[in-house]
């Protein structure tokens, strides 16, 4: 399937790691995202040198400055575009762009807290209220 969203680039999961860590620190050099994802992957520099590459051929990462031989990096595209994008691409392959069919698998299959419940509530409440009719609203 398509790209919902042209502008914001399809990312694969280890591109979503690394574009994790320049959402979290802003510009940063390839060494620093090495640095960075040291602990939480076992990932050999060269993989994230390439996955760094691949991210700018695709427009999601520029080159903010160059230290030397090193480039240092910055994101082209916002977090919540791209968690909207997937989640739209998402949505549109697996559940044919329908909504509650993907909520209602969600909450029969998974663990949902209250918490998790409430604030789920609340968030359809808040919808249903900023789509209600003007002449709703007015009585």
């Amino acid at each position: 399937m398509s790209n919902p969203n042209p502008t914001v680039p399809q990312i694969s999961d280890a591109e979503w790691t690394v574009m994790r860590v320049f959402w979290d620190r802003g510009d940063s050099s390839t060494g620093d995202v090495i640095d960075a994802l040291q602990s939480r992957t076992d990932w050999n520099p060269k993989t994230v040198q390439t996955l760094i590459r691949r991210l700018h051929k695709k427009g999601a990462l520029e080159v903010a400055a160059k230290n030397g031989r090193e480039f240092v990096y910055r994101p082209t595209v916002a977090e919540n575009d791209c968690e909207h994008a997937a989640s739209q691409s998402f949505l549109g392959r697996v559940f044919d762009g329908k909504l509650t069919p993907f909520l209602a698998n969600f909450v029969e299959n998974e663990a949902v807290s209250k918490e998790e419940i409430d604030e789920l509530r609340r968030l359809l409440d808040r919808a249903a209220a900023d789509h209600q009719e003007p002449e709703e609203q007015a009585s």
